[in-house]
């Protein structure tokens, strides 16, 4: 889970300064955390609670209401009682890593994946992005195959993975939905050779340079191991200090099922 957050908080200096390139300031001056952030953190509450997504969600956020949330997600914080609203949006699967860490067979990550989508983002395209997010973060830790990761999530998402990163980064441009972030942040972690190499490859594509690193970052984290001290410590320094407790007492649940740096 510290992957994902440690790439959004890198992502968030170039969110709206697209980049074509992976020479940047890995930690810039403007770095942040956002509600990528946040909202992964609440999915590991509820998974340390009483799995009740929404809740956890609801909850943590409105404590954070300036972690930048999507326009359409504000107002269902605002909200006493939320209600999905049919997003198709990567809202859904920016959130996940804790879930592909946190259960033991693909049927559980998949349902659960769901599950935490739903309550807001409940078009299928929001869940199936959702899935693949939380399944290639099990794939990775479980398997450490890049290649079965390739097929799985291509073939049982129709996602185009076969395509060169360079290629896409000529073309890609700033997209929110699943379908358009979920491939090219898979592809940026196919295509790396290091948890840093993955959120450099991530931010290169001059998209939503936040989501696409913490996704890519997620899966990263649980294929190559636990990130450097280093960056944990820069994530450490960002982060509230509840936000930051949560997270630990996730990792000492859950973090012995990351594979040694």
């Amino acid at each position: 889970m510290l992957g994902a957050i440690a790439g959004d908080i890198i992502g968030s200096a170039y969110e709206h300064r697209p980049l074509k390139s992976k020479d940047f300031v890995l930690f810039h001056p403007r770095a942040r955390y956002t509600d990528d952030s946040v909202l992964t953190i609440a999915v590991a509450a509820a998974i340390l609670g009483d799995g009740d997504y929404r809740r956890a969600m609801h909850e943590l956020g409105r404590r954070y209401p300036d972690a930048g949330y999507g326009a359409s997600f504000i107002p269902w914080l605002a909200a006493d009682d939320p209600a999905p609203y049919g997003s198709w949006g990567n809202g859904a699967a920016m959130r996940v890593s804790p879930i592909g860490l946190a259960f033991d067979s693909v049927d559980t990550v998949l349902a659960e994946a769901a599950r935490s989508a739903a309550v807001s983002h409940d078009h299928p395209e929001g869940i199936k992005g959702a899935q693949a997010a939380a399944l290639a973060v099990y794939l990775a830790r479980t398997t450490r195959d890049k290649a079965r990761i390739r097929a799985e999530i291509g073939a049982r998402f129709g996602y185009d993975l076969t395509r060169p990163l360079e290629a896409l980064r000529r073309d890609y441009t700033f997209d929110v939905s699943c379908q358009g972030t979920l491939p090219a942040a898979l592809l940026a972690f196919l295509d790396s050779d290091s948890y840093e190499d993955a959120v450099r490859n991530a931010v290169s594509l001059g998209g939503d340079a936040d989501t696409l690193a913490c996704i890519a970052g997620g899966i990263a984290e649980a294929y190559y191991g636990p990130v450097s001290p280093a960056i944990r410590e820069k994530v450490r320094a960002t982060l509230p200090a509840e936000l930051w407790q949560l997270h630990e007492r996730f990792l000492r649940a859950y973090g012995a099922r990351l594979a040694p740096a």
